[in-house]
């Protein structure tokens, strides 16, 4: 009896040991193999020669200013009895805008036309606009006294606006060929403008002598807004380029070099002798560089001549 046990045991023993091995094989089926991606080499981005014109631009700032303002005076002394002139009115030369009754029309004015009806004496004096513009300051209201040559309001002249840059004065020597220059407003508006003349001093601080830039345009510009001027300093054409993080050099940067594909996988040292350098861009001068070369963008820094690497598209 015993020994059927023992028999019994080792079957079931070895019934169960098969069903486990056939659960493990059905487990693993169903887990799908993992895909191992190694990558081999450093990891970079590419970029390629552009070829086209260069300029090196330095911006600069011009601001709006109306050089010629008239001052509206008082002649007499007197009461503003009535007052035309707002701020931010634009008013044309000639047009009315104040009328002064003089103190003394104001106490004798009644007193003289009751007895002589004739002289038809009213004491009231009016002002005229002196020329044409937008009147931008108002010193007084209807009912204010004011004394003779009182100034009551100010009005900018119009045909005097212009765009004051301010320019470094070792920037100088490249003014004449930007004569014509364009003027890019804070709303996204192009100007054109003609650099004039320069006003007689010098910034003590900044070293910025203003030039003032005559601008040929109908819209209501206000004063004391900032534009962007474009100075080139230097223009080539037909010149090879490459972004500035493509170009490495020494600590002392008196040797360059860009890293170039040789293969899929193989980048190797090629150096460079640069010429014109923009805000972005490197003008490469030799060697000569194709379209089709491809360039090492990131990950350059710290290659050795002859480099693996892996590229990241």
């Amino acid at each position: 009896m015993i020994k059927n046990i023992q028999s019994y045991s080792k079957y079931l023993l070895l019934f169960l040991l098969i069903a486990s091995c056939k659960q493990q094989d059905k487990t693993a089926a169903k887990e799908p193999a993992e895909e191992k991606t190694e990558i081999i080499g450093t990891p970079v981005t590419l970029t390629s020669p552009q070829h086209g014109s260069m300029s090196d631009v330095v911006e600069l700032n011009a601001v709006s200013a109306f050089l010629l303002k008239t001052f509206v005076k008082a002649n007499a002394n007197g009461y503003l009895q009535i007052a035309n002139a707002q701020l931010g009115k634009f008013v044309s030369k000639g047009e009315e805008l104040f009328v002064i009754k003089t103190k003394e029309s104001q106490s004798l004015g009644n007193t003289i036309n009751s007895i002589d009806t004739s002289l038809h004496f009213d004491g009231v004096i009016h002002i005229k606009s002196p020329g044409t513009g937008y009147i931008t300051q108002l010193n007084y209201r209807a009912g204010d006294y004011v004394q003779d040559g009182e100034q009551m309001a100010t009005i900018t002249d119009t045909k005097s606006f212009v765009f004051l840059l301010d320019l470094p004065y070792e920037l100088k020597p490249f003014l004449p060929n930007n004569r014509q220059l364009q003027l890019k407003l804070p709303d996204g508006n192009i100007l054109e403008g003609t650099v004039e003349n320069a006003l007689p001093t010098v910034d003590a601080v900044s070293q910025t002598q203003s030039y003032v830039i005559k601008v040929n345009t109908d819209k209501q510009i206000p004063e004391n807004l900032i534009a962007k001027v474009s100075l080139i300093k230097k223009a080539k054409g037909n010149t090879t380029s490459l972004p500035k993080d493509a170009v490495l050099s020494n600590e002392t940067q008196t040797e360059f070099w860009i890293m170039k594909m040789m293969d899929s996988v193989t980048a190797v040292k090629v150096p460079v002798v640069k010429g014109l350098e923009t805000r972005t861009e490197i003008e490469i001068l030799s060697p000569s560089l194709k379209s089709s070369d491809k360039i090492l963008l990131t990950g350059n820094y710290g290659l050795s001549d002859t480099a693996k690497v892996s590229i990241i598209k």
